[in-house]
């Protein structure tokens, strides 16, 4: 039985199905940033430029320790995707509960890492001593409510494959509602300062995985939850990990090259540090469309693999690449005529001003080259190769990044230089992006992909 809210991919105008499911998404992620830009205005208008400097310093962390378990969600979103086109409910059903089942492991696994290894990431990083102490309690805060951020993400995955686009959202809007009015209650009523913050998140977190788990357990639809199917089926856990595993393995690994990156801007002073966060975060809103594009990509080649229409696919990859640089142009063009005066939004003094405004002109130019790698990426992951993304952008955001700071920093202390280290690394990704998809060896894994009930 399929429902309302399903969005059959293998179908209809392709422009509109992709735009259709990007809408929401995009909304979501737009909610999603801007609960964590609050956490920013907030920490830094009302406790100070440090509690900012250290819930920057914390982002890469968060990133490269979720990026692995998030993984994990992208790949049973493939596999799932690909069973829903290909008719085959038997078998999606199984694909779901096991994904549901191996999630409880792998919040429980996040949570136990991020709390007994904080301190030890803090002073990797090389943080400020002016801000380490804070940014042990947000990260330890964080990383202690990680389960709702794994279930919320798993099962927003599992409707997001079906087509569902539009519920996913309802229960972001619904998190970042309260992740907002809980900021301002622990921070400023309560004075928490940026435990406050930390508390405010995983609160909500975990209210929008109840809500979203509440739906999937009520419903009467294919893919509704059934507490006599959990279980794990090892060969359906398999080829989840499968995709999954690559996907999240690139994430964590790049994520934790960021933190190694920062690690170089800590070196300047921890105005620095402030700044690089707002760029951060204002880069974050750039790259919002084209994420939630290549989201929807991925759905739309893992639907359309299962169902076997490899022209469909070409077609749907070239529609999602002339979007998301169209939007992707706009808003870098008002982001680089407004950036002092946006900035100036997250924090009030000069030099922490100075420092964002210089990071971000000197990188946002770029972005628009990163629509290629997100995109293609996306189509190769929907077609069940997640193996070949990992590895090109594991070289050209980790490797290259990594070698070229090594190389700069010794010839110059230019915060310039360091800053250019992001624009490199999409430049060269997407060059080689393009020239694997183009080479048609999708193609061949098409066939390989299209799954048996």
């Amino acid at each position: 039985m399929h429902s309302k809210s399903d969005v059959d991919m293998t179908t209809g105008t392709i422009w509109k199905r992709i735009l259709s499911f990007t809408l929401p998404l995009l909304v979501g992620n737009l909610f999603q940033q801007f609960y964590s830009t609050v956490d920013s205005i907030v920490v830094g208008d009302f406790v100070g430029a440090n509690a900012l400097g250290a819930v920057a310093a914390t982002a890469q962390i968060i990133n490269a320790l979720i990026g692995l378990f998030m993984g994990f969600t992208t790949g049973a979103g493939v596999v799932i995707s690909q069973y829903y086109g290909a008719r085959s409910i038997e078998s999606m059903r199984r694909a779901i509960h096991t994904a549901v089942v191996f999630s409880v492991f792998l919040s429980v696994v996040m949570t136990a890492l991020g709390v007994c290894f904080t301190p030890w990431m803090v002073r990797a990083m090389k943080t400020p001593a002016a801000i380490a102490p804070e940014a042990v309690t947000y990260l330890r805060i964080y990383f202690a409510g990680g389960v709702g951020l794994v279930f919320y993400n798993m099962g927003a995955s599992i409707l997001r494959a079906v087509g569902d686009s539009r519920r996913p959202l309802y229960f972001l809007v619904l998190s970042s509602v309260l992740n907002v009015i809980l900021d301002l209650v622990f921070v400023i009523a309560f004075r928490l300062g940026v435990a406050g913050v930390g508390y405010a998140t995983i609160l909500s977190q975990l209210i929008s995985a109840l809500a979203i788990f509440a739906l999937l357990f009520r419903t009467q639809d294919d893919y509704g939850l059934r507490l006599s199917e959990m279980k794990i089926h090892w060969a359906m856990l398999k080829k989840i990990v499968g995709v999954g595993l690559p996907t999240g393995f690139q994430q964590s690994i790049i994520a934790f090259s960021n933190v190694f990156v920062l690690s170089y801007v800590n070196a300047f002073d921890a105005a620095a540090t402030a700044g690089w966060g707002i760029r951060l975060r204002l880069e974050a809103f750039i790259f919002l469309p084209v994420q939630s594009i290549s989201l929807a990509t991925t759905t739309f080649v893992g639907q359309n693999a299962g169902a076997g229409k490899p022209d469909r696919i070409r077609e749907g990859v070239s529609v999602s690449l002339k979007m998301s640089a169209l939007i992707t142009f706009v808003i870098v063009t008002v982001l680089f005529a407004f950036a002092p005066q946006v900035c100036r939004v997250f924090n009030q003094e000069p030099e922490v001003v100075g420092y964002a405004v210089l990071f971000l002109r000197w990188s946002i130019p770029f972005a628009l080259v990163v629509c290629g790698n997100q995109i293609y990426a996306g189509a190769l992951r929907g077609v069940g190769d997640a193996r070949l993304p990992m590895l090109v952008m594991i070289g050209s955001y980790v490797l290259l990044r990594q070698a070229y700071l090594y190389v700069v920093t010794k010839l110059t202390d230019s915060v310039i230089a360091v800053t250019l280290v992001f624009p490199l690394g999409w430049t060269v990704c997407s060059v080689i992006m393009f020239l694997i998809f183009h080479s048609k060896r999708w193609e061949r894994d098409l066939i390989r992909s299209i799954p048996a009930s």
